[in-house]
């Protein structure tokens, strides 16, 4: 007998080949790369000169090479809707170690890391109801002072849901790690309801919302509320006592709330894109995060009560000032302050032991003032000047001082007079005065590498570049 079959080309070919052609389709990008020494041991790779745990804060130009790659898939909807639809991921790559990105791989040693820290869909603009909806992972954040390399007031980045209507948006991110040499509250707990102890994750969940008010075309305030909670995992795990905070294995459910507002002023009598940026924000709980040069209230600060393994009575308090003036055509300049105050959930003001045997600061307080001058010698070439002062105090120490100046001249190959044209080709010469605290302690990534000095140096060769439009 003979059957004869009759398929759709698609359901009877043996192999779908699904061959991407596709025209609608973005490639964005962020990056940096170069070279860098500094004149001690040896001429020895560049080290950061800015504090300990303070990240990109106290000037960015030194910066370790770092790049994304950021594609994006566009959907047409159906005819005469006008809703937006993409699908966005961004790969990131950069090195562990201070070797630079073309003389590592991924096996090396301290070599090369690939992160995917967006991948998230989107509907934007629904049916033309300015209603926008997001799930997936994604930068969700605003904006940062950009020469301490500092997304402030308001970086909700992770992986969750988004609702956005108009001037008012609502998400929902959901935290978890594997991490456990983090001090953070244990994203995980032993579960023994099997009868096997076993370790199972528990998950923080921060609810967000927030909404623009806008006074009039110069002035707008926007006000933010987050809410954290976690949950206490195996109930019936009663190994935990209360009071071992070393040694513990299970943690009580903890919750955490903030409140901020921005105050953003657009400067029309200076130049097109001129404005002042005031922040102000305040963490209570397991929402008191905003350390290392990063602002994110989930990393939470300090250690938990030592009796009740909690962060009630936690703490930090963020307020940030940042401004672009740009005068003339010969010049701009982009100014900032930061200044952060925390406190962990435990009785000291100094150090306070934790998770697994360790011990951490329960307190800091730091100041940041800095700026970046902009010279436009002419369209291609223009010189950079920055001068940044960092203070930072742990615990009960004396507090860690820095100040640093540095100078770069930069060729500018698209011949703009923009403080945020791109790509930059930099020469940079960075020097940096520490205070006898700073110097004894080696409180920097280049005292501990060149030994108690008053001076630090920094020079190098940089690109800078991003592309989005």
């Amino acid at each position: 007998m003979v059957c004869i079959l009759f398929f759709t080309e698609k359901a009877g070919a043996q192999i779908n080949y699904e061959y991407a052609k596709n025209k609608s389709f973005y490639l964005g990008s962020y990056g940096r790369v170069g070279v860098g020494w500094s004149f001690d041991n040896g001429d020895a790779v560049g080290r950061s000169l800015n504090l300990l745990n303070m990240g990109s804060i106290g000037g960015r130009l030194e910066e370790q090479d770092y790049l994304e790659l950021v594609p994006n898939l566009v959907f047409k909807p159906k005819e005469g809707d006008s809703t937006e639809i993409h699908v966005q991921m961004r790969l990131s790559v950069y090195s562990t170690s201070l070797t630079s990105i073309g003389n590592s791989s991924t096996s090396s040693i301290g070599g090369l890391t690939f992160a995917l820290p967006e991948l998230y869909a989107e509907a934007r603009n629904i049916r033309g109801k300015g209603l926008n909806i997001w799930i997936g992972s994604r930068l969700y954040r605003g904006a940062d002072a950009h020469v301490a390399d500092h997304f402030y007031f308001n970086d909700h980045s992770g992986q969750g849901v988004g609702v956005e209507y108009k001037k008012s948006r609502l998400a929902a991110i959901f935290v978890a790690s594997t991490d456990t040499t983090s001090t953070l509250p244990p994203y995980f707990y032993l579960n023994i309801k099997t009868g096997t102890p076993s370790a199972a994750l528990r998950q923080r969940t921060v609810f967000i919302g927030e909404h623009d008010f806008v006074i009039n075309e110069n002035n707008a305030i926007t006000a933010m509320g987050e809410v954290h909670y976690m949950g206490n995992g195996d109930e019936e795990n009663n190994i935990t006592e209360a009071g071992d905070v070393e040694h513990a294995v299970n943690f009580p459910s903890d919750k955490g709330f903030v409140l901020g507002a921005r105050y953003h002023r657009r400067l029309d009598k200076l130049k097109a894109g001129s404005f002042n940026d005031f922040t102000i924000r305040y963490g209570t709980g397991i929402a008191n995060g905003g350390d290392g040069g990063l602002s994110k209230t989930w990393l939470t600060f300090g250690a938990p009560d030592s009796t009740s393994l909690s962060f009630k009575g936690a703490y930090s308090l963020a307020v940030v000032n940042n401004t672009v003036l740009n005068i003339s055509d010969s010049y701009s300049v982009n100014a900032y302050a930061i200044l952060t105050s925390s406190k962990g959930g435990a009785a000291s003001n100094h150090r306070a032991p934790t998770y697994f045997d360790r011990e951490v600061f329960n307190r800091k307080l730091d100041f940041t003032i800095g700026a970046r001058n902009e010279f436009f010698i002419s369209d291609f070439f223009h010189i950079l000047g920055e001068l940044h002062y960092s203070q930072r105090k742990d615990g009960e120490n004396p507090n860690a001082r820095m100040t640093k100046l540095s100078v770069a001249p930069v060729w500018v190959p698209t011949g703009k007079r923009d403080i945020w044209a791109r790509p930059h080709l930099r020469f940079i010469m960075s020097l940096a005065h520490y205070n006898d605290f700073a110097k004894e302690n080696l409180y920097s990534p280049y005292l501990q590498f060149a030994g108690e000095q008053r001076w630090g140096y920094y020079f190098g060769f940089k690109a800078e570049w991003w592309l989005w439009n």
